[in-house]
């Protein structure tokens, strides 16, 4: 009779697969709120924009996909494009170039005053981007800045960084001072969990440095080196801060189409054209994602 009682008192397997799943969904649940407000709510509501038009007559209407097709034949956005395209192709491999130098003396050991140099190289990264962009943009300036000064100070005449042809060099040396910290310590973590005993067997063997680093350590940190590629790619096609803070200091330079970004921002809150800079923000976030993409599948190929 006991034994009756027991089993019919018993939690069933569905019961107690419900109870898991719902221990499951009260961790996850938080996580899942907040991304979908703030992610996925965004989003969507960007696509809806997209859909419709504000017209002098009729008001707002459903256009369907009228505003891709204008996006994806406006020649503004294009140019935008092709100049952070080629930023990104210059400004990426020098800063990830020169963060991998760093990580690699860093990690060397024969570098005097290892935790010094550590804290100097990241420090920029600590520094807000609005912060950087007006301190550069003041030592850029040719009648106030530095340049200027120097100009004044020696009698002679050095090119305008913030001239049309110089500004997109200017703009990617600040997001180089900025990001090569960053970048510098995702590579040196990675360079930190390299087993040492790899060392000492290429020690043992006679290899020197440079074959130690070609043959052990760039392999090991190839998936760092990746995920550097990929967030500098994202921050590159998401330019915006740097030139929107010098625009005031080189307004004939730093035009409202110059980055996407750029572009998106100047339809929404000077043209007023809401629905048109939500189309063209999803397309520049659907191009970014394919080329992210892109670069990680030859990454892990390469691998």
């Amino acid at each position: 009779m006991t034994l009756l009682s027991t089993r019919a008192t018993a939690p069933s397997p569905r019961f107690r697969l419900r109870k898991e799943a719902l221990v499951g969904w009260g961790f996850v649940g938080p996580f899942v709120g907040v991304f979908g407000l703030v992610f996925l709510a965004p989003i969507g509501y960007a696509l809806y924009l997209s859909l419709f038009q504000d017209r002098l007559i009729g008001g707002t209407s459903f256009v369907g996909l009228d505003n891709y097709t204008q996006a994806l034949s406006d020649p503004r956005f294009w140019d935008g494009l092709v100049r952070v395209g080629l930023f990104l192709l210059v400004q990426v491999p020098i800063m990830l170039g020169i963060a991998l130098l760093a990580a690699l003396a860093i990690d060397s050991g024969r570098l005097y005053g290892t935790a010094f140099f550590r804290v100097a190289i990241f420090l920029p990264y600590a520094v807000p981007a609005v912060v950087a962009s007006l301190m550069w943009g003041f030592m850029y300036g040719t009648r106030f800045g530095l340049v200027g000064n120097i100009n004044e100070a020696f009698g002679v005449t050095l090119p305008d960084p913030l001239s049309p042809s110089l500004v997109l060099a200017s703009i990617g040396n600040i997001v180089t001072w900025e990001f090569v910290g960053y970048n510098m310590l995702i590579l040196y973590s990675a360079l930190k969990v390299v087993p040492r005993s790899l060392y000492e067997a290429a020690a043992i063997d006679g290899a020197g440095e440079w074959r130690v680093v070609t043959s052990i350590k760039l392999p090991a940190i190839r998936g760092a080196l990746v995920i550097a590629t990929i967030f500098s790619i994202i921050g590159s096609f998401q330019l915006f801060n740097e030139p929107s803070i010098l625009q005031k200091l080189a307004p004939n330079a730093i035009t409202n189409d110059l980055t996407p970004n750029l572009y998106t921002y100047s339809l929404a809150f000077s043209g007023q054209q809401h629905n048109y800079a939500a189309t063209v923000a999803i397309v520049m976030g659907v191009l970014t994602a394919i080329i992210a993409y892109a670069v990680q599948l030859r990454g892990m190929r390469k691998g």
